[in-house]
């Protein structure tokens, strides 16, 4: 999937137009800029979180202690997984800088998600997984995250997957502890409720 880009429209709650946004399915050559938004960027107001480079879904939980690894071990793994072509998600640029990061992709790429089989269905290999939302902080409640979902859902047809999915929490507190994304961000999208669980939703979607 190719860079896509805002339409003329003003975002609700910023001043930031839309069209000064782009979108980019992630690939290796892009590496450098996914690594400079989560060095520096991405949770500058949230550094507990700093660690995690986005690698806690894939993580094995059967072949890695997640609870043991280090920032330089996971930053390490996502580069090679990045560099390989491995990993799959959609960086948005605004003025040419990564402003947010969305983890999608297939969702038996997530072995941190499916080790509990709670989330493991017939429809499993037909369905991309929207994981994780990092926007940094100047740039929330402009849209990012909304056009990033738009990109994740057109990037799974194109990867010939039927369903997505997403996993919103029923209890977040603050930006950093909803970074499955907002329930009411996938129903205004066309996702519809499919599962309950004491901590959180399954939403989907056909696509």
């Amino acid at each position: 999937m190719g860079p896509v880009r805002g339409s003329h429209s003003r975002c609700a709650g910023g001043t930031m137009t839309l069209m000064d946004l782009l979108v980019k399915s992630l690939r290796p050559e892009l590496l450098d800029d996914y690594l400079d938004f989560f060095d520096h960027r991405a949770f500058a107001d949230n550094p507990d979180w700093g660690d995690c480079y986005c690698y806690f879904y894939l993580a094995d939980p059967a072949k890695e202690d997640w609870f043991s690894r280090t920032g330089e071990q996971n930053r390490r793994s996502v580069s090679e997984l990045i560099a390989r072509g491995e990993m799959y998600g959609y960086l948005a640029y605004v003025e040419g800088k990564v402003a947010g990061w969305c983890h999608a992709g297939p969702k038996t790429n997530f072995s941190g998600l499916l080790a509990g089989q709670d989330l493991v269905d017939s429809d499993t290999p037909k369905t991309g997984s929207i994981v994780c939302f990092v926007v940094a902080a100047a740039y929330r409640r402009r849209g990012i995250a909304t056009a990033l979902l738009e990109a994740a859902c057109q990037g799974f047809v194109g990867l010939g997957l039927r369903f997505a999915e997403a996993y919103p929490s029923l209890h977040a507190a603050g930006d950093g502890a909803n970074y499955n994304g907002p329930l009411r961000m996938y129903l205004e999208a066309g996702f519809a409720i499919h599962r309950k669980f004491p901590t959180y939703q399954v939403v989907r979607k056909a696509l």
